[in-house]
C-alpha cells in the first residue's frame, strides 16, 4: 500500500528510518544506563550538570526525534495493515500524528528550557 502519510517514500526508506532511528534510542538508552552506573550517587546537580551539556541537549533532542520517527513508522505500518477502513485508518493516525507533535514540541521546551 502507497499512501502519502508514510515517511518515506517507498518500504526500504522506511526500513532505513526503523533501523537507524532504533540505533540512536539504543545508544541514547546505553549512555543513560552507563551514566547512571557510573554515578552512584547521582543528584540534582549532576543531573543538571548532564543536561546543562549542549552536546546532551542535542544527543536527547536526535533521541527525541528519532522515537518520534520510530513509532510513526510503526504504527503507520501496523494501522494500515489491520486497520481496513479508510475513515478509521486516517483517523488513528490523525490522532497519532497530533498526539506526536505535542509530544516533540514538549519535549524540546523540557530539553531546551524554552
Amino acid at each position: 500500500m502507497n499512501s502519502v502519510t508514510n515517511i518515506g517514500r517507498n518500504g526500504i526508506q522506511d526500513w532505513i528510518i526503523q533501523r537507524v532511528s532504533a540505533y540512536v534510542l539504543a545508544f541514547y538508552t546505553l549512555f543513560l544506563i552507563g551514566f547512571f552506573a557510573v554515578n552512584t550517587d547521582l543528584d540534582y546537580q549532576t543531573w543538571s550538570a548532564l543536561f546543562n551539556q549542549t552536546w546532551f541537549k542535542i544527543f536527547s533532542l536526535l533521541a527525541l526525534l528519532s522515537i518520534g520517527a520510530h513509532a510513526w513508522v510503526g504504527l503507520w505500518t501496523v494501522s494500515t495493515d489491520y486497520i481496513k477502513s479508510a475513515m478509521q485508518r486516517v483517523l488513528f493516525q490523525a490522532a497519532f500524528i497530533l498526539i506526536s507533535f505535542v509530544y516533540v514540541v514538549w519535549g524540546i521546551q523540557i530539553i531546551w528550557g524554552l
